[in-house]
C-alpha cells in the first residue's frame, strides 16, 4: 500500500479502474480512508506526483474530518429520506415514523443495528422500485439489484445487468435516490460517461446536475454515520 510521507504519514489505497479517466482522490469520512483511483495504464509514479501536488488539500480534508463520525444513538438526528428524525426509545414492535422522530422498540444498546436493518429495507424497496421504473422507460432489463455499504461510489452498473447501490443513500432526499438509479440504468444502454450517456441520464432526470451537486457537497455525510460496525 503506498503511504505519502510526512507529518503523520498517509496510506493510500491505490485503485486501478477501467472506467477512471483521471485520477481522482477521494477520503472517506467514515473512516478517514484515502482512496486514489487512476486509468488501468496510468504508471504509479505519476499518481504519486498528482498525489503529492493535492497533498495540502488531502491534509486539509483529514484535519477536518469530524472525530468518529455520528453515531446513531438516542437523541441523535439521523437522515431519513432527506428529513432528520430525532432517534427516540419507544414501546411496540416495529420500527415508525411519527412526526419528526424515528421510534424505535426494544434495547436501547440494540438501536444502531436495528435502525440499520430498517433502514437497509426501506433503501431496497425505494432503489427496486426507481430502478424498475427506469429501466421499463428506457424497455430495458435489470438483471439483479444488490445493496452494499461501498465507500467510494454510491452505485455501478455491469455488463451484466447487475445494478450495485449504496443502501446509504436511503438517508439521501428522494428525489437524489432516483437521480442515482437513473444514472445506473443508463449504464445499460451506455457503459461510459460520454456524452451520448448523459443524453440518457438526461431523458431519465432532467434535473441530474442538481442532484449530483448535492451528493458531491452533502454526501461525505452519511458516510460518517456509524451503526456500530
Amino acid at each position: 500500500m503506498p503511504t505519502l510521507p510526512g507529518s503523520p504519514p498517509v496510506e493510500i489505497v491505490l485503485r486501478r479502474s477501467a472506467r477512471a479517466r483521471r485520477f481522482t482522490l477521494r477520503v472517506s469520512r467514515m473512516d478517514g480512508r484515502v482512496t486514489l483511483s487512476i486509468p488501468v495504464r496510468a504508471r504509479e509514479a505519476e499518481a504519486m506526483a498528482f498525489l503529492r501536488a493535492q497533498e495540502d488539500w488531502l491534509r486539509r480534508m483529514l484535519a477536518e474530518m469530524p472525530a468518529g463520525g455520528q453515531v446513531v444513538a438516542p437523541g441523535a438526528r439521523l437522515p431519513v429520506e432527506g428529513v432528520e428524525l430525532e432517534l427516540v426509545p419507544a414501546a411496540g414492535r416495529q420500527i415508525r415514523v411519527e412526526g419528526g422522530a424515528l421510534l424505535v422498540p426494544g434495547d436501547p444498546a440494540q438501536m444502531p443495528v436495528r435502525v440499520q436493518a430498517w433502514l437497509k429495507a426501506r433503501a431496497r424497496d425505494r432503489l427496486v422500485a426507481a430502478t424498475d421504473a427506469h429501466a421499463a422507460a428506457l424497455g430495458r432489463r435489470v438483471s439483479r439489484v444488490t445493496l452494499r455499504d461501498t465507500r467510494s461510489r454510491w452505485g455501478s452498473c455491469a455488463a451484466s445487468g447487475a445494478i450495485m447501490y449504496s443502501w446509504r443513500l436511503i438517508m439521501a432526499p428522494p428525489a437524489v435516490l432516483d437521480y442515482v438509479a437513473a444514472h445506473e440504468v443508463a449504464h445499460l444502454v451506455e457503459m461510459n460517461h460520454s456524452d451520448a450517456f448523459w443524453a440518457v441520464v438526461s431523458r431519465l432526470c432532467p434535473d441530474w446536475r442538481v442532484h449530483r451537486g448535492w451528493l458531491r457537497s452533502e454526501g461525505q455525510a452519511l458516510q460518517g454515520w456509524r451503526f456500530g460496525e
